[in-house]
């Protein structure tokens, strides 16, 4: 059994491209920690993925915005569900702090 911290070894991106980090993956299930200091989803492109997608924001400030328009402000501690289909973006990650994202992939 290995213990590890989703807070440390932090490598802070650069450039355009946010860090993905694989934590667990079991089944139909995965978890990520996503690094984001100021990168956002390039103009034009969305997200859609054909898993769900349940995100909690552990540091920083971001926002998403909907295919719809909808766009959702996350401070520390929030969480949502994106359900699969929906496709989305990311409009703003705050850059002190940088974002520690956790992402839960399943079907």
């Amino acid at each position: 059994m290995l213990i590890r911290n989703l807070f440390k070894d932090i490598r802070l991106p650069e450039g355009d491209t946010e860090i993905f980090e694989g934590v667990c993956t079991a089944g139909n299930l995965s978890i990520e920690r996503i690094i984001s200091n100021g990168q956002t989803t390039p103009a034009g492109k969305w997200y859609n993925s054909d898993r769900n997608e349940w995100v909690v924001l552990l540091k920083g400030k971001a926002s998403l915005e909907m295919e719809n328009g909808m766009v959702i402000h996350l401070s520390e501690g929030d969480y949502l569900l994106i359900p699969a289909g929906q496709k989305h973006r990311v409009s703003y990650t705050s850059k002190e702090p940088p974002c520690i994202w956790l992402a839960v992939h399943f079907d």
